[in-house]
């Protein structure tokens, strides 16, 4: 356990700030944040531990950290938006607003289907290098062009990867912004804490990423999965490990850091992600990002269940975009929506009690990793559920 957790928790959550410091057991080297709001306001703001274990820099109030598919939760917002404001229509095929995807018999798909991984898209036929992977027109035309895996809307898979360029091609074809930009417009007050492509004067803000044995050893499963496209989902051939982090490769690349990569690339505060999915279920520092007609339509359950390429459950459930409550991931009930991320982050917003919740760590998880579940299971009982 680490020595130090800084911070505050307010009187009622010191239940919360104990599950927070217990994460930190056995794991020396950890760094981690947790932030809580309700109403719009903190309640909780802890951090503590390590924020890079070779030179063993302390994580601090504004370290951020890669936040990996909470990033998804993020992009589901932005969309969400964009219905709202009448840019965008769930019900509308995606080729409406990006022709080029109608290729290959993809011309019915919807923008539901789309972000609740129906597409038939969770993974690129053609294996890409990492330089491929970076750029943004390479990635959209590969998947514009490609015949889907699997007939859409029949089935779902997991898309890891493929479902932020997705997005975000969205996002660009109706803004003529790229995703980053349109979050800082729609997210200004927490602009400078929370990145779609980090810009490089804030390169020593983010925390360095360590994968533990546990993830090490899901990436060498991910290999070895009975579907050959579940390892593509998650590493595009050639362009990310399957660990998804190397000391100074993967997630951990400047140059990965940099780019626009909206299905696992966010980085982020805790109180950053925090607050920005408080602002779409509360006025958050003044700003109400999404409204209630809008969550109403964007949290129609879509995806659950056995996926079209067998995975081992439980499984997650998907409304457009959102993840919701489930067996596999442990909100605070059926009226919380959100997303998790690679090795242990968790960002999500509950409507009944108006919350906006983010814990976000740099030592990398897989399997039984409990400690956001725990986190959240002390909030719950904070909360008087």
């Amino acid at each position: 356990m680490t020595d130090v957790i800084e911070g505050t928790a307010q009187a009622g959550f010191d239940g919360v700030a104990s599950a927070f410091a217990d994460a930190f057991a056995g794991r020396p080297t950890m760094g981690a944040a947790l932030s809580v709001r309700v109403d719009g306001r903190p309640v909780v703001q802890l951090w503590g531990g390590v924020k890079d274990e070779r030179d063993g820099r302390p994580w601090t109030a504004d370290t951020a950290s890669v936040v990996f598919s909470c990033t998804k939760g993020v992009m589901s917002i932005l969309v969400a938006r964009l219905v709202q404001d009448g840019l965008l229509d769930y019900e509308a095929p995606v080729s409406r607003y990006w022709p080029e995807f109608a290729a290959a018999g993809k011309g019915g798909v919807t923008v539901a289907e789309l972000l609740s991984h129906r597409a038939g898209l969770s993974a690129l036929r053609e294996r890409l290098t990492l330089d491929q992977a970076l750029d943004w027109e390479t990635v959209t035309g590969l998947l514009a062009a490609q015949e889907p895996l699997w007939a859409p809307g029949t089935g779902y898979a997991y898309h890891a990867l493929t479902h932020g360029w997705l997005a975000g091609e969205l996002v660009r074809r109706v803004t003529s912004t790229m995703p980053g930009a349109y979050l800082a417009s729609i997210a200004a007050p927490w602009s400078d804490d929370l990145w779609i492509g980090l810009p490089a004067d804030r390169t020593d803000r983010v925390a360095h990423l360590q994968a533990s044995e546990s993830q090490v050893e899901a990436g060498e499963q991910l290999e070895q999965a009975e579907s050959p496209w579940t390892a593509l989902a998650m590493t595009l051939g050639d362009a990310f490990p399957p660990e998804l982090v190397t000391p100074e490769g993967g997630f951990n690349d400047p140059r990965v850091r940099a780019a626009q990569i909206p299905g696992a690339g966010g980085i982020a505060t805790a109180d950053a992600l925090a607050a920005l999915w408080s602002s779409t279920v509360a006025e958050t520092d003044g700003v109400r990002v999404l409204d209630d007609d809008v969550l109403d339509a964007g949290l129609i359950p879509m995806s659950g269940g056995e996926p079209v390429f067998p995975t081992p459950g439980p499984w997650p459930r998907w409304a457009r975009g959102f993840q919701l409550d489930s067996e596999a991931r442990r909100y605070l009930g059926p009226s919380s929506l959100g997303h998790d991320g690679a090795g242990g982050q968790v960002a999500f917003a509950d409507r009944d009690d108006r919350v906006g919740f983010a814990f976000v760590t740099n030592w990398m998880e897989a399997g039984a990793d409990e400690r956001a579940t725990t986190i959240v299971a002390a909030l719950k009982r904070a909360l008087g559920r």
